[in-house]
């Protein structure tokens, strides 16, 4: 099935309609860090200066300086991977978000995909891409952790059982920092053949700034950092880097992330309550598919309720009745939920 690899969250939302189909947890950026933009604005006259917003990576992340680069969110990291690193095979584990191989197809690089199944629980198979699997020969691999859409977490080990000399391991870890404790985390350690992408767009609604990282091998940093347009990260984004980066950020992350999983959890509880099965989620969405509701959408249904959800269709690997909802308050959950419950013939209190 051919899907549009563009589509994007924002494109589900209408005027007048409850937002879950957008995974920015704020409308904006909370004061202290809006402090910190509008600072940076007084010295637009200069050039961007990158080195401050480096060395908070370096520091937030315990590795070299060498093997961080700012990028203007994680949209534009995917650009610098499929413009600088070579190999005449990449793959791509679906469903995830597609920007990754929407710039590989840019960029003229052929693509193969791996769908992961739902009966599986959308798990990880290191061996597809072992000696013998189906993936034997890939040479750059793009993953999601967590994966959007899916919500799930991959275990580390898995992860790097991935790797192997010639392999490039890219991984997508825009929503890690929803997740307490960042468990599974590839960034740290051995970082050769690897390259970690992140984004601080989500957690601190700076989806309109544009602000995100790469952490990885120094040598394929550096291929990224050649093929980097010349200030391509504004000023008012790299000062944004710093601060959700500093001590009160990484505070503040984790509190956020805490309060998600507790929320996320009365969005299960109240989808189940439905009759729906989510989607074993981390990440602050879940996966639903609507089937038991009737074979079609349920996104349109949903919409004359009220809501807007991301549509499943636009991911390789999923169809029209899978949604995505963003993980918001306790009361948006029950609202959501009565909603789905009354297109099923649930009618729920």
């Amino acid at each position: 099935m051919t899907v549009d690899l563009h589509h994007h969250g924002d494109q589900d939302t209408a005027a007048g309609l409850v937002d879950l189909a957008v995974n920015v947890r704020l409308p904006g950026p909370p004061p202290w860090i809006a402090e910190a933009i509008v600072r940076a604005v007084a010295d637009l006259g200069s050039y961007p200066d990158p080195r401050a917003a480096t060395r908070a990576i370096s520091r937030r992340h315990g590795v070299p300086e060498e093997s961080v680069l700012p990028t203007a969110g994680g949209a534009e990291a995917f650009t610098l991977v499929a413009r600088a690193v070579t190999g005449a095979e990449p793959w791509v584990v679906h469903p995830q978000f597609t920007e990754p191989e929407a710039a590989l197809v840019s960029a003229g690089r052929p693509v193969r995909r791996h769908l992961l199944e739902a009966g599986d629980g959308f798990a990880l198979n290191p061996g597809a891409f072992a000696a013998g699997g189906v993936g034997a020969n890939c040479d750059l691999l793009l993953v999601g952790n967590p994966t959007n859409p899916t919500g799930v977490l991959h275990r580390r080990s898995d992860l790097l059982a991935l790797r192997r000399p010639g392999r490039v391991l890219v991984v997508d870890e825009a929503f890690m920092d929803a997740v307490p404790g960042e468990t599974e985390s590839l960034v740290g350690g051995d970082l050769e053949g690897l390259l970690v992408l992140r984004s601080l767009t989500k957690t601190w609604g700076l989806a309109g700034l544009r602000a995100g990282y790469v952490v990885g091998d120094p040598a394929l940093v550096s291929a990224l950092r050649a093929v980097q347009p010349p200030w391509s990260v504004s000023s008012p984004a790299l000062s944004a880097t710093v601060a959700c980066l500093s001590a009160r950020g990484l505070a503040e992350a984790e509190a956020a992330a805490l309060e998600i999983a507790c929320h996320r959890e009365v969005l299960v509880e109240e989808l189940r309550a439905v009759g729906l099965a989510p989607v074993p989620s981390r990440a602050p969405f879940v996966l639903v598919d609507t089937s038991a509701l009737g074979p079609e959408s349920a996104r349109e249904a949903l919409a004359a309720l009220g809501f807007a959800v991301r549509r499943g269709e636009s991911f390789p690997g999923l169809g029209p009745t899978w949604i995505r909802l963003a993980v918001r308050d306790p009361l948006t959950s029950r609202r959501v939920s009565g909603a789905l419950g009354r297109l099923g013939g649930r009618h729920v209190a």
